[in-house]
């Protein structure tokens, strides 16, 4: 117990966890939490090229992805491993190493996402 609940303790209000304030904003704004796969078709995905901050290298990001980081990780692994390269997952984004944008958008509309 950390000074936070035993404060909501002595004055008797509950305090949120992180996990419940996330699907309270999930629910004020209306989207749907859940795997990748579920939302194809339905939301919108952009694929834009980066620099910045890379030391001039280039990376591929697919921005505006809904859902929860475990099927981020899962959609970026496949399609890490389809482009035999590296990258990251966190916080609705995928990070592909490199210039993959018409790969990944090729792949991502094969799995049925609607890519811009």
């Amino acid at each position: 117990m950390d000074w936070k609940d035993k404060l909501g303790a002595a004055f008797g209000m509950d305090v949120p966890t992180p996990e419940q304030i996330e699907a309270e904003r999930a629910a004020e704004r209306g989207t749907p939490r859940g795997d990748a796969l579920q939302q194809q078709g339905r939301q919108t995905v952009h694929v834009v090229i980066e620099r910045k901050g890379r030391a001039g290298k280039v990376a591929t990001l697919v921005v505006d992805l809904v859902c929860d980081d475990t099927a981020l990780k899962q959609l970026a692994s496949e399609l890490k491993q389809q482009l035999g390269v590296g990258g990251s997952a966190r916080g609705g984004e995928i990070l592909i190493q490199g210039d993959h944008r018409d790969r990944v958008m090729q792949l991502l509309r094969q799995r049925g996402f609607v890519v811009k």
